[in-house]
């Protein structure tokens, strides 16, 4: 299971994905801008499906919604 923690010693304490030094703000911002999961995971090989998943899981909760449905949205352009 993929966790997300928090450090004082890591990044200042932002929430990252654990054993990395890779935020929950910054994957976020990533998929935000239209990266694909599989380009995330081309990018940064330490990530895996699991830990994209368990930063959405964080934002959810963090926004207060336990709720979480796992819905693919087409990226602009694509048929």
């Amino acid at each position: 299971m993929v966790r997300i923690v928090a450090n004082q010693e890591i990044l200042g304490g932002k929430p990252v994905i654990e054993g990395t030094r890779i935020s929950v703000e910054h994957v976020l911002g990533l998929l935000a801008n239209g990266m694909t999961n599989k380009e995330i995971i081309e990018s940064y090989p330490i990530l895996t499906e699991e830990s994209i998943r368990a930063v959405l899981g964080y934002a959810a909760r963090a926004l207060g919604n336990d709720i979480v449905i796992d819905m693919p949205f087409p990226r602009e352009g694509a048929s």
